[in-house]
Formats: C-alpha cells, structure tokens, sequence
C-alpha cells in the first residue's frame, strides 16, 4: 500500500527565525530540576568560613557561593574535571543559569576546589546534614556504617614499604661497620685517633664522617679492591639513601607499612577488582560513611585498610560536626572489635556489629569443635572453665597485650589439672602441653554475648537486613552509576575535598529525587 506523500505534514523550521522576546534561561529549567536545589540549598547555606579564605586586594574574585554552586552541581552531574566544569558553563544552560552567565575558567575552579575548601567543607557538609534533619529526611536516630578502598591518584608501581626501608638501613649499617672493622685492622693505629663511632643509629651526617676517617686512615695501605670500591660507593650513595629513608619513613608514620612516591598520604591496599574477587595491591584511601536512609550522615578518610581502627575517629567526626552521636549503629564484622564495643557502650550507642565469627559459630562444625574455648562452660562465681570431659580448668594468671595502636587488652589464663589418659585428648588439647591451656579474654567474650543477642533479637535482624540496602549502594551509586572509582586529586587533604564534594552531592541529589 502506497502513502499519498502530498498529505504529509512538516511542523515549521526556520534556523534563521528571530525572536521578539527572546527566552530566558529560567523558563527553560524544570521547576523540579536537581540545579534548583543545589541552588537554594547552597543559598542557604553559612559560608562565612569559606569567605575567611579571601585576603582581599588584587583583582575581583567569583563570589564562593557561585564557585561551590558550580562545583556541587558538577558532581550532581558526573563532571569531575575543572575543564569540564568550565566547558559546561559555556555549553549547559543548567550550568549557565547556576553562574548567571559567569565564566571562571579551569584554573579558577580547582584553586577554589584545592585551597578556598581546604579545611572548611566538612562545615558546609555538616549543614547540608543539618538541613536533612530539619526536613525530616533523617533522625540520627539509626545509622549503617561502611567503608570501602577508593584508588588513589598514584602510580601504581610506585610503592615504597616500611619493612624495605628497615631492612636497607640494617644492610648498610652493617657494611658501615664491616668497613670500620677491615679498616680497625689495617690502619690500626691510624684509627685509633678516631672517637668511637655507634653503629645502632646511623644518619647522614654520622655516615659522611665515620666513610671520610675511614678514607683517611686508608691512605697509603695496601687496600684491597672490592674495599675501595665499596668506600667509594658508600661515600657517593649512601648518606643521599639514608637522608630518603629518614624522609620516607617519617612520611610513612607508625601505623602503615607502606605508601606512594607520587602520593606519599595513599596507602598500597588490597582491593578487590572483579566479581571473582581478584585482588591487586593500590595505592588507595580507606573512605568510611555513615549513612541512613541512603543520605550520607558522616565520612572520613583513613590511611589504613582496617575498618576495625577507624570506627572510633569516624564516629568523632560526626558528634563534632553534628554535635551528637547516631543512637543506634549497624556494621558487618569488620567492625567488631573490642576497643570498637567498649567505645559505643562508653558513648551510650546501641551497637549491632558482626563479630568475625558471628556466622561461623552457628554451624555443626564449630558447635561440635572441642578444642574452641568459646565452646565451654565459663562459672563465674568459681572463676573458671570446665573441660569437655567436665574437669575444671583454674585461673592461672594473666597478661595484658597492647595493639599497633596502642589499645591494651587484658588476657586470663586457665589450666586444666590432668589431661594425661583422656579419651578425647587427641580433638580437645592440639598444643604440646600436658595439661591444656586456654586464653581468654573476658572483656571481649561479654561484649560478643551482648553483641550476639541483640543481633539475634528481632530488633537486630531487622537492622541485618537493611544494612546492606542502606549503605552499601551509596557506594554503588558513586563507583558505578556516577563512575568516580579513582580520586582525582593528590594528598590526603585533597582527596577530603572530594569525598565531601561528593557526599554533598549524593544527598542533594537524593533530596532532588
């Protein structure tokens, strides 16, 4: 069947058609569109310490309340780069009505994300969650905690580990004083007008000189070769290798083993790459939340891997800035420690956190394993434990251990009196003690018990199951939907920036939804 062509009609097109009154940008925009929130929510907002930021003189500067406009909506919007931000407010009529016609190109924007936001925009997060809890969007009355190992801005072949650095101090402090001993015993007398020289510490300045009195005793011996070249390369090489080695391990700190020549704050952590859970070591950021109902209560960025140690920081953060705490918190068993426990019962928070072998314990396997001391019978009145055969084991003393962290744990020890002869020797006592041995630690085996109940309370397996639905797609939305899976910025002041740029924008952008 053939269309009759001449009853087709074309609505009119004329590019050249001019306008009498010439639309605005305001009519275009959506009422309900998300830059309008970003807009009143912004407007709203304190920025007086932004402002402190500003010296004055010089040439007019873009007002700070356009700038972080400008730079939430950017993240709202998947745009992370300044060029891309200052290609948009030339090209996107939301971006233009936002900065009503202003153009502050790419330098501007990231001298305003890097230094004017420096230490200050965790106040203007903090409002934004102020704002939630006055609209009722949330109540700080539950909260779901998480982190998750977000790559760093860093080569990835360009670690440097603290037990290297150890090791190759050691190497050369014991070659320094090899070649004090050879040359002890060629130019005995020459060296002994050297003041002693103490090999335990070595810096720079201690290498320069005790290589030059070696030297200089040397002259005119009979030295051998592989000496002289190594008392060459020790005076070239090593007081520049130890004065980096001084350097990097101070960068490193106590309490990380490894870190980034290209951003020394990033960590090498292992993160999980695909659904078959291949890992690879990164250069990365540890980054907690807190979330409830999806809106971002709180985050913190962490140098170490362990979610157990940056549970009580974190929380910190979040009573300074909101000025109270969550009265009930939620996390999987990477939280569950004793320190983290003590911490939330000391500050009157209800906590429903996962041990490591919470699920593991309700299984036949560890139920039936004789040789758990979690599986027997604690009196507490008599102070000790019975053995599966029923004999008692006694109170034998006790030890205090201290973490990396400096967290002191208190260890009781109990006996049995005769394990000579029993029948289930071979599955209860695996150690080569005649009579078994059991640490226990008290503290902690009462706040597991007090764990274990309330998670198993109706209560608790309502909070179970909204955990992974509250706070693990926050991060799902960002890595996946809003494809941000690697920081962009260097240190870790920079990457704080972005973390809270980030959660400014998911929230306003839920809001919006």
């Amino acid at each position: 069947m053939q269309t009759d062509k001449s009853k087709v009609v074309f609505k009119d097109y004329n590019f050249n058609q001019n306008l009498l009154l010439p639309p605005s940008l305001e009519e275009m925009i959506s009422p309900n569109h998300p830059v309008r929130v970003v807009n009143q929510v912004v407007d709203n907002l304190n920025l007086d310490p932004v402002f402190e930021k500003y010296e004055g003189g010089g040439c007019p500067a873009y007002h700070p309340r356009l700038m972080l406009k400008i730079l939430v909506y950017g993240y709202v919007t998947n745009l992370y780069s300044s060029r891309k931000i200052e290609q948009a407010l030339h090209e996107n009529i939301h971006f233009m009505w936002l900065s009503g016609m202003s153009y502050p190109d790419h330098n501007t924007i990231n001298r305003f994300r890097s230094d004017r936001l420096k230490d200050v925009l965790k106040e203007v997060f903090n409002q934004v969650v102020h704002l939630l809890i006055d609209h009722g969007h949330v109540t700080m009355k539950e909260a779901y905690v998480d982190g998750t190992k977000m790559e760093a801005n860093a080569g990835r072949y360009t670690f440097v580990w603290g037990r290297m650095i150890k090791k190759h101090k050691e190497k050369i402090q014991q070659q320094l004083k090899e070649l004090w001993a050879y040359a002890e015993s060629v130019a005995k007398e020459e060296m002994e007008n050297n003041e002693p020289v103490e090999f335990d510490t070595i810096d720079a300045e201690k290498i320069k000189r005790t290589v030059n009195s070696i030297d200089q005793a040397l002259k005119g011996k009979d030295v051998d070769k592989e000496i002289k070249k190594k008392l060459n390369y020790a005076k070239r090489e090593w007081p520049e290798k130890i004065e980096r080695y001084d350097r990097q391990e101070k960068q490193i700190g106590t309490h990380r083993n490894s870190m980034s020549k290209t951003d020394p704050d990033a960590t090498f952590m292992r993160m999980k790459e695909d659904h078959l859970k291949n890992s690879q070591l990164k250069p990365s950021y540890n980054w907690q939340i807190t979330t409830e109902n999806q809106y971002i209560l709180g985050y913190t960025l962490h140098q170490n891997a362990a979610d157990t140690i940056s549970l009580p920081e974190h929380l910190e953060s979040i009573k300074s800035g909101l000025g109270q705490y969550p009265e009930v918190l939620v996390g999987d068993a990477g939280y569950g420690s004793e320190e983290n426990y003590e911490y939330l019962e000391n500050n009157g928070v209800e906590a429903y956190l996962k041990f490591n072998y919470f699920e593991k314990e309700k299984t036949d396997k560890w139920k039936l394993d004789l040789s758990r001391q979690e599986n027997l019978y604690y009196n507490q009145d008599k102070d000790c434990f019975y053995c599966p055969m029923g004999q008692v084991m006694k109170f034998i003393g006790q030890k205090q251990t201290t973490s990396d962290h400096g967290y002191i744990q208190t260890i009781r020890r109990y006996q049995a009196q005769n394990c000579s002869g029993c029948p289930i020797r071979g599955t209860c006592n695996k150690t080569n003690n005649s009579n078994r041995i059991i640490d226990v630690n008290m503290r902690l085996r009462y706040h597991r018990k007090l764990a274990r109940d309330r998670l198993n309370s109706e209560k608790g397996k309502i909070y179970r199951s909204k955990r992974p639905v509250d706070v693990e797609p926050v991060f799902g939305m960002i890595k996946y939907n809003r494809n941000y899976r690697r920081f962009l910025l260097r240190g870790l002041e920079k990457v704080q920036i972005e973390a809270g740029l980030l959660s400014i924008a998911h929230n306003l952008k839920k809001m919006a939804s």
